[in-house]
């Protein structure tokens, strides 16, 4: 390895381990959080050291880092105890498509993988490209967008945040909440009335409860959600959250896919119905 370069690297949220890995640089990490999820050898392979927004920092200076990665204001206080205690911290906080592409091409500037970085960028870039064509065609046969209410969490009723917003739209969809997804922080996507969701309509609900299984039949059964076009027509779908709530390659890879895939299906009843 190049002198200079961090060998022992602690990654506090998946989205990091999963693009060291893709960037052939595994060897660098040192330990991981454990609600880490893909790639799944990485569970076997590497010790856990924290959790996502809670840590025993002895745990994690016991695999001496010379680099944590982080996430988000939610680590901030992990953060400013491996600060204090000498280590070097670099903290992502994106929270956008776009910003996916920046924090891979900067993580592969950090371990000297700038090229494998900009390909899987480049490869990211494409896929989004090719689903953007097909939401495209979908478009024009359904002359518009179906209506598409993301819930993060069941209770209290959690709307979606940014880039899943984003993959949404990409994926053909019309994002109900678009205008909460820019707030970054969950409490402040609350929707408190479940009549808010109902008066908006929307033609796909897909949920996607992070470390809880998603009951469709629950959500139909709902009060007043009987009047939903989604709950009408038996469109509701859920994503694992490890495809999609998390930031990073998978959130392409996989969450606009299963998007996709929930939308097609949308069609195919509307065009049978017809």
């Amino acid at each position: 390895m190049k002198a200079g370069l961090p060998e022992r690297i602690v990654c506090l949220s998946t989205e990091t381990v999963e693009v060291l890995y893709a960037l052939g640089e595994a060897s660098r990490i040192a330990g991981i959080s454990g609600f880490t999820v893909r790639p799944a050898r990485a569970r076997k392979e590497k010790p856990k050291v924290s959790g996502f927004s809670t840590a025993r920092i002895d745990r994690i200076l016991a695999v001496r880092p010379d680099l944590v990665l982080a996430f988000s204001d939610l680590q901030a206080d992990m953060c400013a105890d491996l600060i204090r205690a000498g280590v070097a911290v670099h903290v992502f906080n994106h929270r956008s498509v776009e910003g996916i592409y920046d924090m891979i091409l900067t993580l592969g500037r950090l371990v000297d993988a700038t090229t494998r970085a900009q390909d899987l960028v480049n490869d990211l870039k494409e896929r989004v490209n090719r689903a953007v064509t097909e939401a495209a065609r979908r478009i024009e046969r359904m002359g518009r967008r179906p209506r598409v209410y993301f819930e993060e969490w069941d209770s209290p009723r959690i709307c979606g945040i940014g880039w899943v917003s984003e993959i949404i739209t990409l994926a053909g969809g019309e994002d109900i909440f678009a205008d909460r997804s820019r707030l970054g922080n969950a409490r402040d996507r609350i929707i408190a009335d479940d009549d808010e969701i109902i008066a908006k309509a929307p033609d796909v609900i897909l949920a996607s409860w992070c470390g809880k299984k998603v009951r469709p039949e629950s959500v139909a059964q709902r009060e007043g959600w009987s009047a939903v076009p989604a709950v009408q027509q038996g469109q509701i779908r859920e994503i694992k959250s490890a495809m999609i709530l998390s930031p990073g390659p998978a959130a392409i890879e996989e969450g606009l896919e299963a998007v996709s895939r929930a939308l097609d299906a949308w069609a195919k009843t509307a065009d049978q119905s017809s």
